[in-house]
């Protein structure tokens, strides 16, 4: 099958989680068998029209807009360019889609109006939802939750990869029979025990926390928490790069907490971390805490990636943590927003070796097994055959009539 990834902003030649997703997804159905193409925004005038990965997918750059990295909330202005461009190379070359895959609510835009015009259906993935709280249309046209409640109709599957993000979508208009769910999947050559770790003090145990910092990933709580857990170090990796973090609000926060509860000599703010080198954070910890307190549509990969390094997790009863982490089996589950559960979960498995060495195995295994992009790969392509079949069941009983 002849398959076209729509990823504007996120291409799989770099980082971020969008475009891992993407780079993953695409390796593993091009090792299926499937002939795979991602288009994606030229941000650099100097790069190649299209570049092949060692895994045969290919990756091409369409010019829509500015040569130039551009922030994602900017670019809905050039979709309508970026789908021009898709719709000539579909019609004109010789390689046209059985399926769209798009990415994103604004390459779902340009892979709808393109692949209308050619006949092809669309599948969406949206990674994360607008903000629900203003849902009204605005001067410039429709909101981003507008757009993503006509997107979600219009395209023949949406995939959702978790049971909250499908109740986003059901909430804002998207009929739960178009949604699929299929968990996304994990790099277990690049996650994995095996390989260099950052350096640490071999005495003192490591709680890692990873995520942007802002109040709902729970870092404050964890913080709290670090007063029952003496002797441990909590290190977070997130945020804006190492030399902005004075100015940045959430760290002066973080510090400023630290400083109130007395354990800012066990604080480390790491800030922004390459993708490239987050197993080696994973592999220098003891364990990950993860304490957001409220529910997010969008997947975070911090506790599957570290579950594939073999870590074991506590985390807060909250959104995607609770089809993640299998409580009492790879790590444990508390109550959001209660530093004190918190903290008590964090003690006990610093000084429980064996049962982190336990639940880390069977993290390390539920990572391989039930998160592999094999597996996923799998899933996604039946959606797709899916899909193909119905559209072209249809187009043949229009032709008969």
């Amino acid at each position: 099958m002849r398959i076209a990834m729509i990823s504007e902003h996120a291409s799989p030649l770099g980082g971020g989680d969008q475009g891992a997703h993407v780079s993953g997804l695409s390796t593993a159905l091009a090792e299926l068998g499937h002939d795979v193409r991602v288009y994606t925004r030229r941000e650099d005038p100097d790069v190649a029209e299209v570049v092949p990965t060692p895994s045969g997918v290919r990756v091409v750059h369409i010019p829509a807009g500015p040569s130039r990295p551009t922030p994602p909330g900017l670019l809905l202005p050039h979709m309508g360019e970026f789908a021009r461009r898709l719709r000539e190379q579909w019609r004109d070359e010789d390689w046209t889609p059985d399926v769209a895959h798009a990415h994103f609510w604004t390459s779902g835009l340009a892979a709808v109006t393109a692949a209308r015009q050619v006949g092809i259906p669309v599948v969406q993935s949206f990674h994360e939802l607008g903000a629900r709280d203003d849902d009204r249309e605005t001067a410039n046209g429709p909101s981003r939750a507008g757009y993503e409640r006509a997107l979600g109709r219009a395209v023949d599957r949406v995939v959702a990869q978790t049971q909250d993000e499908v109740r986003g979508l059901v909430r804002i208009g998207v009929p739960r029979a178009r949604l699929s769910v299929v968990p996304a999947g994990v790099d277990s050559e690049r996650f994995s025990p095996d390989g260099p770790a950052v350096h640490r003090d071999p005495e003192r145990p490591r709680i890692l926390s990873v995520g942007r910092l802002v109040e709902r990933k729970g870092f404050g709580d964890v913080i709290q928490a670090m007063r029952y857990v003496p002797g441990a170090e909590v290190v977070v990796v997130g945020g804006p790069p190492a030399e902005q973090l004075t100015a940045d609000p959430g760290a002066r926060l973080l510090r400023a907490m630290a400083e109130q509860f007395k354990v800012s000599d066990r604080l480390r703010l790491v800030g922004q971390v390459p993708y490239r080198d987050m197993p080696n954070w994973y592999r220098s910890a003891d364990l990950l805490v993860a304490a957001p307190w409220a529910a997010s549509d969008r997947f975070d990969p911090a506790a599957l990636e570290a579950m594939a390094c073999g870590v074991p997790i506590i985390g807060t009863s909250v959104g995607a943590l609770t089809e993640t982490v299998v409580d009492g089996l790879t790590g444990d589950l508390v109550p959001a927003r209660d530093p004190r559960a918190l903290g008590g979960a964090l003690r006990r498995l610093v000084n429980d070796k064996v049962r982190r060495f336990t639940y880390g195995t069977a993290a390390l295994d539920r990572a391989r097994q039930a998160y592999s992009w094999k597996r996923v790969a799998a899933q996604i392509g039946s959606i797709y055959s899916a899909v193909s079949g119905l559209r072209r069941t249809s187009a043949g009983s229009e032709a008969a009539a």
